[in-house]
């Protein structure tokens, strides 16, 4: 239980809404900078993962065809990962120098992982599978899926790095199954079980599943794993509403902002979370913390030339914050892989905005009262009196 341990406290809290209008300002801007990662000669681009500074996906041909690719935070930098052979190939995720995704070798979609070169491609695409996928990689362990015949379902799966370590997590009872995410001891995805599609979570084996849809759902899924939390959509009351979980479908939490009409988290690193909020009938790339007024929408800093955009990753080097996905560009009328970045805020910038404000107060003073362990801000582990300390001590400075 949280205890209070000063009349002071009590007093900041019991004032909040005037100390927040009345004695602060805005600080320091975000210094959000966005820049486009589409490379020469590509007609459409789009970065879906990321690890550290840098960023993966794939670009599209004119043709159509598809190019896994990998950036450093440049269009420049771009490199193509398409494998001799392939006709074609996607990135969907990456930790450290490995990345995981599909190529396509003699018309069939195979599981692939490589080492930041087209050469390092190696092939997952277990004995006797029709085809597969491998949406995610923690650097020792990849998750995705397996289907063994044209008539059958997916059954989510996870590699060891070959085509012979892998395990299917399909659990009993369901129909179809994938897993979007692993952090190398635990998996996210979903899985069809009585007919609704259920946000899922893994630890190694089939029989360690667990739903995590929540009551009222009609259908979820997991699509991502940060440390003790995962994060995705659940969809109540026919619109989907970016969620965000902690091991149990009772844990679960909407973070679909005021005003959107729909919303999902596709990415997550750390305590933050990516993905996009519909508003106005328009997607939102957008970033949270843990909550739905932590909600940033990362849109409003692009050109006014992109209508549409979302973030599908998320990451940090320890000096800066990476976010990146895509956007579309009614100038150039094409989709571009987009990455925006800022540095690495103090701790008192509590919704992530870039500003220190009262808005950080706010929130900071809500979680704490609650005894949430956002509030956590000593990193201990604990939510006691220290980190209220703490927090009032950085948020003075403004850092």
């Amino acid at each position: 239980m949280i205890q209070i341990r000063n009349t002071v406290r009590n007093l900041v809290i019991s004032t909040l809404p005037v100390l927040a209008s009345v004695l602060l300002t805005p600080s320091v801007s975000a210094q959000w900078t966005v820049t486009s990662l589409h490379p020469a000669g590509a007609a459409n681009s789009i970065a879906t993962a990321a690890s550290g500074p840098l960023q993966a996906g794939f670009d599209i041909l004119s043709n159509g065809v598809r190019r896994a690719a990998l950036w450093s935070g440049t269009a420049a930098s771009w490199i193509n990962l398409n494998p001799a052979g392939a006709s074609e190939s996607s990135v969907y995720g990456v930790s450290g120098s490995q990345q995981a995704g599909n190529a396509i070798l003699g018309g069939l979609q195979r599981a692939a992982l490589w080492n930041g070169t087209a050469t390092s491609w190696s092939n997952l695409n277990p004995v006797g599978a029709f085809l597969s996928a491998a949406y995610a990689t923690s650097g020792l362990q990849q998750a995705g899926f397996v289907q063994f015949l044209p008539t059958e379902s997916a059954v989510a799966s996870v590699w060891s790095g070959t085509a012979a370590s892998w395990v299917k997590l399909n659990p009993a009872g369901s129909t179809e199954s994938i897993a979007y995410a692993t952090d190398g001891s635990h998996q996210a995805g979903y899985a069809v079980v009585a007919g609704i599609t259920r946000a899922s979570l893994w630890s190694g084996t089939a029989a360690s599943w667990v739903s995590l849809n929540p009551a009222g759902s009609t259908r979820s899924q997991a699509l991502a794993i940060s440390g003790a939390q995962q994060a995705g959509y659940a969809t109540i009351g026919g619109a989907a509403r970016a969620s965000l979980w902690s091991g149990t479908a009772a844990s679960w939490v909407n973070l679909n902002p005021t005003g959107s009409t729909e919303s999902r988290a596709l990415a997550a690193s750390g305590a933050q979370q990516v993905g996009y909020a519909v508003v106005g009938d328009v997607f939102h790339a957008s970033l949270w913390n843990g909550t739905a007024a932590s909600w940033v929408d990362l849109h409003a800093f692009l050109p006014l030339a992109v209508t549409s955009s979302q973030a599908l990753a998320v990451s940090s080097d320890g000096t800066y914050l990476y976010v990146s996905g895509n956007g579309f560009n009614e100038l150039t009328g094409r989709s571009e892989a987009l990455l925006w970045k800022r540095p690495i805020q103090c701790g008192s910038d509590f919704n992530h905005d870039g500003f220190v404000n009262g808005d950080d107060f706010d929130g900071f003073a809500l979680v704490f009262i609650d005894g949430n362990i956002a509030a956590d801000f000593d990193g201990n582990g604990f939510v006691n009196g220290d980190d209220f300390d703490s927090f009032v001590a950085a948020f003075e400075i403004g850092c």
